[in-house]
């Protein structure tokens, strides 16, 4: 667990003295998780669900306030009904807890979470378009504005989707700002790319000023953009979670997790008193190049001796080069790759190995 400690010290005489919320985002539930494989092997789809139960059982023994998920709940928008009911089941089950579950469609949905019944319980919420959520708690006034996904031109269209959210119409003692979007400043990827521009960066001085944060999900590393305490900024701080899992090896460093965030008062108003990011297990993944050293007739024994100095849960991703042996390429297949690697490891193939394997190498 990592804390990070703004140390806004907690104000006196307010109605309730911390205001607590556990943020998490991009879990893609129904990744690699088949209703009838074909094949028996080890999947990552479970992974994802057991990170995502983690989540909820960690608000189960802490009750939180609010729960907040920062949209792609699912890995696209046309998911098995079992995959649904999986999902929905656990939410429903949650929500059974008295702890409010707030929902922001994200990207993989297209915006729109596939409809169900369980979707009816009152604990919990979707931004199925521009609203605002109002919670009474104890006598604290918490206001959850935000819209689903915009995936054209979000940038241009900002101001007014936070205008039909009725942003500018509340009035509340904490105000939060929740989305699916990219906005400027936030970092991906093993180079850092930073996104400065494009049509659907949301720039951060288009963040409303009176937002004590704005709860954001779709970038898969986890950030925060801006200083959470620094009372004097008028832009406010983007809190990303970061997925609950890795979903590519451009995320292979990255630790996975989701926050646990404090709001308390200090001089009047209220801010990030405590931002605590809490670990989940995440899968290592490993690269296992075949070079033009690599012979037909070593391929089995240089693949076992890679493979034994890495942990035996890794994702490997097979790699080659212009050099690597045709006819080594060609023996990498889905059916040698299961008798040589352990049941407990997954495959993948590099975009360069799966195009030699389509041009018959």
């Amino acid at each position: 667990m990592k804390d990070e400690e703004p140390g806004n010290p907690l104000g006196i005489g307010c109605r309730m003295s911390v205001l607590r919320i556990v943020f998490l985002a991009d879990t893609h539930l129904g990744f690699d998780y088949p209703v009838r494989p074909r094949v028996e092997r080890r999947r990552r789809g479970p992974d994802f669900f057991a990170n995502f139960r983690q989540v909820l059982t960690y608000a189960r023994q802490t009750f939180p306030d609010l729960v907040l998920h920062g949209g792609d709940l699912f890995f696209r928008a046309r998911v098995p009904p079992k995959i649904v009911d999986l999902v929905y089941a656990d939410l429903f089950d949650f929500a059974g807890e008295g702890i409010p579950f707030i929902i922001v469609p994200g990207n993989h949905e297209r915006s729109i979470l596939p409809a169900s019944l369980f979707l009816n319980h009152p604990n919990i919420y979707v931004f199925d378009k521009p609203k605002a959520y109002e919670f009474i708690l104890e006598d604290l006034k918490v206001c959850l504005a935000g819209f689903p996904c915009e995936r054209k031109a979000a940038r241009v269209k900002f101001s007014a989707l936070l205008n039909s959210s009725g942003w500018y119409e509340q009035d509340a003692d904490v105000k939060l700002l929740c989305l699916h979007q990219t906005v400027e400043g936030a970092q991906v990827g093993p180079a850092n790319y930073t996104f400065h521009s494009g049509k659907d960066v949301i720039q951060r001085q288009d963040l409303p000023g009176d937002a004590a944060a704005v709860l954001c999900g779709h970038i898969h590393r986890q950030q925060v953009l801006g200083d959470p305490a620094d009372p004097r900024s008028e832009i406010p701080p983007v809190i990303y979670p970061g997925s609950t899992e890795r979903t590519s090896f451009a995320e292979r460093d990255e630790s996975k997790g989701f926050y646990e965030i404090e709001f308390a008062q200090t001089k009047g108003s209220w801010g990030i008193q405590r931002l605590k990011f809490i670990e989940l297990p995440a899968r290592p993944m490993e690269d296992l190049h075949l070079d033009g050293k690599v012979t037909p007739e070593s391929l089995g024994d240089f693949i076992l001796s890679q493979i034994t100095v890495m942990e035996p849960d890794s994702i490997v991703r097979l790699k080659c080069d212009p050099k690597t042996d045709p006819e080594v390429i060609s023996m990498v297949t889905s059916k040698f790759l299961r008798e040589i690697l352990p049941e407990s490891m997954n495959y993948q193939f590099s975009v360069e190995f799966r195009q030699r394997l389509l041009d018959g190498n």
